[in-house]
C-alpha cells in the first residue's frame, strides 16, 4: 500500500527529488550517465529530435526538465502499447 503514494507523485515533486544532484542543466556525458547508455547513443537520441535540447557552440545542453518529458513520454507510448 505505501507503494502507491511513489507512482502518484507529480511532476514537480519528481523535478525536485529525482536527479537532485545534477544540475538543471545536463551535458551530454550527464544525459547518458542518467539514462544508462552510451555517449554514441546519447547522440543518436539527440539527433533524432526525441529530447529537445539546445547546441552552444559544438556542445549540446540537455534541460533536465526536457529530460524529465522524454521519459515521462516513453513510459506513455508503452502503457498506451499493454
Amino acid at each position: 500500500m505505501g507503494n502507491n503514494n511513489a507512482t502518484n507523485i507529480s511532476q514537480r515533486e519528481a523535478y525536485k527529488l529525482m536527479l537532485k544532484d545534477y544540475p538543471d542543466v545536463l551535458n551530454i556525458d550527464q544525459m547518458c550517465e542518467i539514462l544508462s547508455v552510451s555517449t554514441k547513443t546519447g547522440y543518436k537520441i539527440i539527433k533524432s529530435g526525441s529530447i529537445c535540447c539546445l547546441k552552444v557552440g559544438r556542445a549540446y545542453r540537455i534541460p533536465k526538465a526536457h529530460l524529465f518529458s522524454y521519459l515521462c513520454i516513453g513510459m506513455q507510448t508503452a502503457s498506451a502499447e499493454a
